[in-house]
């Protein structure tokens, strides 16, 4: 897995509040440690894929749940992540 696109929260609550929207929309996502370099606020993040992204923020926009930001990230050669918000 070279690239994954994920989204972060302000809060624990929130991630798992989203998780269940996601889910119940039938957006395949998981749970995972947010990565170092995008916040050490929160804990959690969603990871989903890349085809389901206008959805997910749709659902987020239109469900009003507060979270950080919606990033992709990418391992480079090097074995260094890139991160880029994207939303």
């Amino acid at each position: 897995m070279n690239e994954m696109y994920i989204v972060s929260f302000n809060s624990t609550h929130h991630a798992i509040r989203t998780e269940k929207i996601l889910s119940e929309n039938n957006i395949k996502c998981t749970t995972l440690p947010t990565p170092r370099e995008i916040t050490a606020s929160c804990g959690i993040s969603i990871r989903f894929l890349v085809e389901d992204i206008d959805k997910v923020k749709e659902i987020l926009i239109n469900s009003e749940v507060d979270y950080k930001g919606i990033f992709k990230i990418q391992k480079l050669s090097d074995g260094k992540k890139s991160v880029e918000q994207i939303g």
